[in-house]
């Protein structure tokens, strides 16, 4: 689920996930000894992608995040994760879903990530607008 880029940067894939469905997903971060113990997401504009809670275990870190599936295709969403203590010190995190339409097939869910609601859709019998009379 999770690899490390040549870059240092991380690579988290998810699997294969439902669009306008939310989702919560736990993974654990390999410790990265530039970072130190002490790390937390840096403010990104994203509205898809929301860090919940970072916490240092002895594995590394186990990261807690919100992602809502909102369009087709292979998605990519960024976070960057700096150091507390060290101002110059981040990596960034990227977590990787494909997104199916509704209407195909069945999502399959990697370990750590589950599905915590679905939206609205606008186009449905699930909308409150009545139509012409």
């Amino acid at each position: 689920m999770v690899t490390q880029e040549k870059d240092g940067n991380f690579l988290v894939k998810v699997g294969f996930l439902k669009i306008l469905h939310k989702y919560e997903i736990t993974f654990l971060l390999p410790p990265v000894q530039s970072l130190g113990k002490d790390i937390c997401a840096v403010p990104v504009p994203n509205l898809n992608l929301r860090v919940i809670s970072i916490t240092p275990v002895s594995e590394g870190y186990s990261v807690k995040c919100e992602y809502t599936a909102h369009k087709e295709g292979v998605l990519k969403e960024e976070m960057v994760l700096a150091s507390e203590t060290s101002d110059s010190t981040c990596v960034k995190v990227v977590v990787q879903a494909r997104v199916m339409d509704r209407h195909h097939g069945t999502p399959m869910l990697l370990e750590g990530v589950r599905c915590i609601g679905a939206e609205l859709e606008y186009d449905s019998e699930q909308s409150d607008w009545h139509g012409f009379d």
